[in-house]
């Protein structure tokens, strides 16, 4: 992947690895000081990237449940106006 490819969800959903899940959410990470509505978004959309890749790269599996399970958390966390 070129570094110039833009980043997307499209490609998040298609990740197959750990390193791979790691290396695109980074880059999807939006600013600290973003809407909390948008930090929420990130963590539990970045939370199912993991868990999905931790049935892939099942040489991973664990620590892939570890990083879903901390994303979780740290998107259900995050108070918005709806929740």
């Amino acid at each position: 992947m070129s570094a110039v490819e833009v980043m997307t969800w499209s490609r998040a959903e298609h990740v197959k690895t750990l390193s791979e899940a790691h290396d695109v959410l980074s880059k999807l990470l939006p600013n600290p000081k973003s809407k909390p509505e948008v930090l929420k978004d990130y963590y539990l959309r970045s939370a199912a990237i993991y868990a999905r890749v931790a049935e892939i790269d099942r040489s991973h599996h664990h620590e892939a449940i570890y990083w879903a399970n901390r994303e979780r958390e740290k998107g259900e966390a995050i108070k918005t106006r709806k929740s």
